[in-house]
């Protein structure tokens, strides 16, 4: 049986543990600790970590994970499962995207024992479970305002992360190259797989995208044959490309399109008007696609991304 030790701690087939790895103090000396809750199977097999909340204020991703953490059929007949509902407690606390110091956890990879804040979590992160790993699902949601359909990004030249992604199954793989000091890439480096899952928006739960995440994720230990379930293959709409079409002025936007719609090419994605009704400029897509992300503002300044297309030929 392969060694599984986790901040010191040795975790033995059959057992379910949780394990507080501390890794910071509050201002007000408040120790803060990251949980980890680790399900090991009898059975040998592959170890999988299931993450949410690296930026505090993407909610869907920490609910979806724990909703894992409540069902019964994601405890492990094979293998292990490592869940962290929340990564980025400090953002968490603060509705914020980043830590008290502005810095991105996902921008702080593989992070140092001395650096900031962001970048000593990431350390520990890169050296505490990284290592234990083979495959990983990180949740994530849009930005504030901005929504995206479910979907599963990687990086379509890693071919065994595009065969994860077939598995989870969900209607959208986008082609995302490895961004460098993020999570995924560092973990890349050493031979482990992640995949990104996208959902909603950060600041509201959507319950769509907590069903889809929870549903992919166990299709994916399904096909793993990490769970007592069947395993059912989806069919997902593979996207190479993708681009934002922006406002071309300040106004008042009104969307024409829903998130998941196709769209075809000068088709009117939507009007952007002044609030005097003397301007309307019409949005057109510039090529055929699917609507993967939406901005929710009404109120726009020249330049916002306004429609996320998916490119399809």
């Amino acid at each position: 049986m392969r060694e599984l030790i986790i901040n010191g701690i040795r975790v033995r087939p059959g057992q379910a543990i949780n394990i507080n790895i501390a890794i910071a103090r509050l201002p007000t000396h408040t120790l803060i600790d990251l949980p980890v809750f680790i399900r090991r199977a009898k059975e040998d097999g592959p170890v999988v970590l299931i993450s949410g909340g690296v930026h505090g204020d993407e909610i869907n991703g920490i609910v979806a994970v724990r909703r894992m953490l409540e069902e019964e059929v994601i405890n492990p007949i094979k293998g292990t499962l490592v869940f962290i509902p929340l990564v980025n407690i400090y953002g968490f606390l603060s509705n914020s995207r980043t830590f008290p110091d502005g810095r991105d956890l996902n921008r702080s990879f593989p992070g140092s024992k001395k650096g900031s804040l962001a970048s000593q979590i990431a350390y520990i992160i890169m050296n505490d479970i990284i290592p234990m790993i083979d495959y990983g699902l990180d949740f994530h949601t849009g930005g504030r305002m901005l929504s995206n359909y479910p979907q599963i990004r990687v990086d379509f030249k890693d071919k065994k992360g595009l065969e994860l992604a077939k598995a989870f199954g969900p209607h959208f793989i986008l082609n995302s190259p490895h961004i460098d000091k993020t999570f995924r890439k560092e973990a890349f480096k050493k031979k482990k797989h992640i995949l990104v899952f996208e959902g909603g928006e950060s600041m509201r739960l959507d319950d769509l995208t907590v069903e889809e995440a929870v549903l992919g994720t166990k299709r994916m230990l399904a096909y793993l044959g990490m769970i007592d379930a069947p395993f059912e293959q989806m069919s997902s709409i593979q996207i190479k490309e993708s681009s934002w079409v922006r406002a071309k002025l300040s106004g008042i936007f009104t969307s024409s399109v829903k998130l998941g719609d196709e769209v075809r090419k000068g088709q009117v994605l939507a009007k952007i008007s002044d609030p005097y009704g003397q301007v309307k400029i019409p949005i057109k897509a510039v090529h055929n696609g699917f609507v993967v992300g939406l901005n929710n503002n009404p109120v726009v300044n020249a330049g916002d991304a306004l429609v996320h297309v998916g490119r399809i030929e």
